[in-house]
């Protein structure tokens, strides 16, 4: 990521105002608890290629600034104030998470990892495109977004960062023990491998952006 610095993918993989502005997929996205000075409890809903059930998911996240590197991994956990809900599939995050390390005074690298069951039995079309068109698309708008992000933040709570100053954080606190691990095995195995793909979906396969 050539002019920017890690620390600004830092901020923008953790500001969930931002991403309501540049990620496009998604839903709803928002902390639901706070359990350290680096770690969370937040949900995420996003949009998939139609006719596909939208999913979400409710996931611990934690993070460490590790001298000028920063790590962020997160798993999918089950709170009990959000059961799967009807409307969308609850997808498992077996384990996800990002590597920022800075390659220059302006520049850096993220690595980006996703081990997800996005539950149900998907037809192969969907598999393709995730790995061929979603994911490098996603990669392409989020270096936009750092790019757009430190003019963006200066007028929107420029000091804030709570993940960077946990004294700043409004969330509520809860103890590790009120989360218990989400497995697969326990959600409802939704059939959708017979579904084909919409016109709308074939005809933005090109990676270009909004």
């Amino acid at each position: 990521m050539p002019d920017v610095t890690a620390e600004t993918v830092f901020d923008v993989l953790h500001d969930t105002e931002y991403r309501k502005k540049w990620d496009l997929n998604v839903i709803e996205t928002h902390e639901i608890a706070r359990l350290s000075d680096n770690a969370d409890v937040g949900y995420y809903s996003w949009k998939c290629p139609k006719p596909l059930k939208n999913r979400d998911v409710v996931t611990l996240r934690s993070w460490r600034v590790l001298d000028k590197s920063y790590v962020i991994l997160n798993f999918s956990v089950k709170h009990q104030k959000y059961p799967p809900r009807k409307d969308l599939v609850r997808a498992v995050s077996l384990l996800a998470g990002y590597l920022v390390q800075p390659t220059g005074p302006s520049s850096c690298c993220l690595t980006y990892l996703a081990q997800v069951d996005p539950k149900g039995s998907l037809p192969k079309w969907v598999v393709n495109k995730a790995s061929q068109y979603l994911a490098p698309k996603l990669m392409k708008k989020m270096y936009k977004a750092c790019l757009k992000y430190p003019s963006w933040k200066q007028e929107h709570n420029a000091g804030k960062k709570p993940w960077l100053h946990p004294d700043q954080s409004v969330l509520p606190t809860m103890p590790l023990s009120e989360l218990s691990l989400q497995h697969a095995s326990s959600l409802e195995n939704i059939d959708e491998s017979g579904l084909m793909e919409s016109k709308e979906e074939k005809g933005d396969t090109s990676g270009s952006e909004n």
